[in-house]
């Protein structure tokens, strides 16, 4: 945890921008028995002096969140309590792990808020959560459509685990390029589907879906392939990261390539110059859909450490998303 903060601290000083969240582990971190402890260890390292001073010296610019244990878990309410009521305001998240309804959501939302305002603060921590069942899969734009929901992330192994061996476990892993048959988790349907419907039901409400892990951390082609599949085929917008190694291939695949940034700046520009109207780029006809397009793509451009086009800097260094 302690090597991943400062990871962070170094790349958001290279790039000038945040380009990778830093989740500490209250639940898988923790082993069994000794849950009260790392929930204190995870709160202590929020509140470290290299952390807090970083976040409160760049406005939040670094972010920090914490994974605690399920609602339903005896030490939910511990882990609410020590790490949400010490290192609350530091805290850019929450992640609620093993989500099955709403209800869930709602349960998780009325801990926190009542652990903040304990602490007489009136700051609103957003949640992040796990679905990882084909219960809470089904139940996935229902659960996306919470105010306070701010990210789904998909739990691939847990997910296939709950099939009781309907899937085989070759669905947790990805397979190599010279395998065409195997059913790995870009292929089997049920994942498929399960993926599909988490994406979709995040861009239906505005939210961000977070593709789950890959395991082979020591194989970066595979990382980076893997990474690309999630963005370009089913539209995922963040991806879990189990190794630092895993990183930079995961920020290149998610990046917008060179020419797709020149030409969104290239658009963009033109169609703030003509008011809005729709214009003509490379013998192509754009209006305001594309331009709404485009644009997201310089934000995905500068939220993944990409260099801009000097002709759209100027945008990102006045507004603030």
């Amino acid at each position: 945890m302690v090597k991943s903060l400062h990871l962070q601290a170094e790349m958001t000083q290279e790039f000038g921008v945040c380009v990778f969240d830093v989740t500490l582990d209250c639940e898988d971190g923790a082993p069994v028995g000794a849950e009260v402890a790392q929930a204190n260890l995870v709160a202590s390292l929020i509140n470290s002096e290299f952390v807090s001073c970083d976040l409160v010296a760049n406005g939040g610019l670094r972010r920090v969140g914490a994974r605690l244990h399920a609602v339903d878990h005896p030490a939910f309410e511990s882990d609410v309590e020590i790490v949400v009521g010490s290192a609350g305001r530091l805290l850019s998240y929450v992640m609620i792990p093993k989500v099955e309804s709403i209800a869930d959501v709602e349960l998780a939302v009325a801990a926190v808020d009542s652990v903040m305002q304990s602490g007489n603060t009136s700051a609103v921590v957003p949640l992040h959560v796990l679905l990882e069942s084909p219960a809470a899969v089904h139940r996935a734009f229902e659960i996306s459509a919470h105010p306070r929901v701010q990210s789904i992330s998909f739990g691939l192994m847990d997910f296939v685990s709950a099939h009781g061996g309907a899937i085989a476990h070759t669905a947790m892993g990805v397979r190599s390029a010279e395998d065409s048959t195997t059913l790995d988790q870009f292929n089997h349907p049920l994942v498929v589907r399960a993926k599909a419907e988490i994406a979709s039901a995040c861009h239906a409400y505005g939210k961000v879906p977070s593709h789950c892990v890959v395991t082979e951390f020591k194989n970066t082609s595979a990382i980076e392939n893997a990474a690309s599949m999630a963005a370009t085929a089913f539209g995922f917008t963040r991806m879990w990261s189990i190794h630092p190694a895993q990183i930079r291939p995961i920020l290149r695949a998610l990046a917008p390539s060179g020419a797709v940034i020149d030409l969104a700046a290239r658009v963009v520009t033109r169609a703030l110059q003509s008011d809005w109207a729709p214009i003509s780029v490379d013998g192509a006809l754009h209006d305001r859909a594309s331009y709404r397009y485009f644009w997201q793509v310089l934000e995905r451009a500068k939220q993944t450490g990409c260099v801009l086009p000097a002709t759209v800097q100027q945008f990102f260094s006045t507004c603030v998303h």
